[in-house]
């Protein structure tokens, strides 16, 4: 992505550093996960190169548990709890779907919302962006 030379991660416009994408991945691997015992504080990326080559890891993590998964572990259950009280207890296909993916989509929008707010030119999510003159 070109505009992610423009991104500066220590302004303070910059999105937060929790925002950007982390090793999501990992929690489909497990049987369960109490968000209580989490490291909720990812680490603080320096530039653009080090976001995208945890975007590039976590993606080949992704490709490589759902190229792998078997139908009985994506049916298995998940559960999310807190301090051992249990939150959520969905399907493993489920996490993946409605939990993981929607949040890649929801901070990719918040991306190209960034970018535009820094005046950079919002590269292709889903066909030409409004950056884009198709009679040029």
């Amino acid at each position: 992505m070109e505009a992610s030379s423009q991104i500066d991660v220590a302004r303070p416009t910059s999105p937060p550093r929790s925002n950007i994408p982390g090793n999501l991945s990992k929690l489909a691997h497990l049987e369960e996960f109490d968000i209580s015992q989490g490291n909720l504080d990812p680490p603080a990326p320096n530039n653009a190169k080090e976001i995208l080559a945890a975007l590039d890891a976590s993606l080949k993590a992704a490709e490589e548990y759902l190229g792998g998964v078997s139908e009985s572990a994506a049916m298995g259950h998940w559960r999310l709890t807190s301090k051992g009280k249990e939150v959520l207890n969905i399907p493993r296909v489920g996490l993946l779907r409605t939990i993981m993916l929607n949040h890649w989509y929801h901070h990719r929008g918040q991306l190209s919302v960034y970018l535009r707010l820094l005046e950079v030119p919002v590269p292709v999510i889903y066909g030409r962006s409004a950056d884009e003159n198709p009679f040029a």
